[in-house]
C-alpha cells in the first residue's frame, strides 16, 4: 500500500491509501517508465527484459491500480552463483519515501529465495546516501568498494560515460 498523509500546513485533512502490486516488468511497460532514465537507459532495460525471458534475470515492477509502474528494478542471477544481485532499482521521484523501494527490495529478495539462493547483493553509488540508508535499514551490510561505469544520455542527447565508485552491500536471506 502506498500511503500519503498531509502535513499540518495542508489546507485539507485527508489520507490517501493506494493499493500497489508487484509483477514482472514487461516490454509494454517501457513507455510508462521514462521517469526512470533516459532513452539509453530504457534501451538497456529492454535488453534486460530479453534476458528475463531466458531466465537469467528477473525484472520487477511495482504498479498502481491502473497498472502503471512506479518502481522498477532487476535481479541478476549470473553475477554470482551464490546470490541474486539487485540492480537498476528506481522509484518514481514524487513517490519516494512512501515504502515503494522497501516493497521492491523485499519482492526481489523473495524472488531470490524462490531460486534457492540465500543471499542478496547490490552496489550503491557512494554519492547516494539516501539509497544506502534504505539498504542499511533493510539489513544490508557494506563489504567492499569498486568502481563502476555506464553510458548516460545528457540533456543535449549526447552519450557520456558516467564513472563512479560504489559501495558493495549484501544481506543473508
Amino acid at each position: 500500500m502506498l500511503h500519503s498523509v498531509p502535513t499540518e500546513d495542508d489546507a485539507t485533512d485527508a489520507t490517501l491509501i493506494v493499493p500497489v502490486s508487484v509483477r514482472d516488468l514487461l516490454p509494454r511497460d517501457l513507455p510508462a517508465c521514462t521517469w526512470s532514465g533516459s532513452a539509453v537507459h530504457l534501451r538497456h532495460v529492454e535488453r534486460e527484459l530479453a534476458r528475463a525471458a531466458a531466465g537469467e534475470v528477473d525484472y520487477l515492477a511495482v504498479c498502481t491500480p491502473v497498472d502503471l509502474p512506479v518502481a522498477i528494478g532487476g535481479i541478476d542471477y549470473q553475477v554470482s552463483a551464490e546470490a541474486g544481485t539487485l540492480w537498476q532499482l528506481a522509484v518514481f521521484p514524487a513517490l519516494r519515501s512512501h515504502g515503494l523501494g522497501t516493497l521492491l527490495v523485499r519482492a526481489a529478495e523473495q524472488r531470490i529465495r524462490d531460486r534457492g539462493l540465500r543471499r542478496a547483493e547490490l552496489a550503491v553509488e557512494e554519492n547516494n546516501p539516501r539509497a544506502r540508508d534504505l539498504y542499511e535499514r533493510l539489513g544490508y551490510v557494506a563489504y567492499g568498494r569498486e568502481p563502476d561505469a555506464w553510458d548516460e544520455e545528457g540533456p543535449d542527447g549526447a552519450i557520456r560515460r558516467h564513472e563512479t565508485m560504489c559501495v558493495l552491500m549484501r544481506r543473508d536471506l
